[in-house]
């Protein structure tokens, strides 16, 4: 059974370069929708700017982390870029790290 605390655990494993913050405490995942009957994992997720040069990347790592993952076999990204990301979306955590 593929549990979504697995899902973030693995999700919380990838920084972002340029913030050295995970994506998860940036507020870049929205939400994570699992399928136990395909054994796939739906990402939906935003990235700080619309024209980050790291958006190809950032896709590939999401999907290789959630993989990780023995249960899943299929993982979809969901770019969206409503509602935009704004740095109130971030976690307590994060806020103090970047001092914000």
């Amino acid at each position: 059974m593929i549990k979504k605390k697995e899902v973030f655990k693995q999700l919380k494993k990838i920084i972002d370069p340029e913030l050295n913050v995970n994506i998860v405490d940036l507020g870049l995942i929205y939400g994570v929708d699992i399928d136990q009957n395909k054994k796939s994992v739906d990402v939906k997720m935003t990235l700080t700017t619309p024209g980050c040069p790291l958006s190809f990347y950032f896709q590939e790592w999401v999907t290789d982390a959630v993989k990780k993952i023995k249960e899943v076999k299929n993982v979809t990204i969901n770019l969206v870029w409503e509602p935009a990301w704004t740095p109130e979306k971030m976690s307590e955590k994060a806020r103090e790290q970047l001092e914000v």
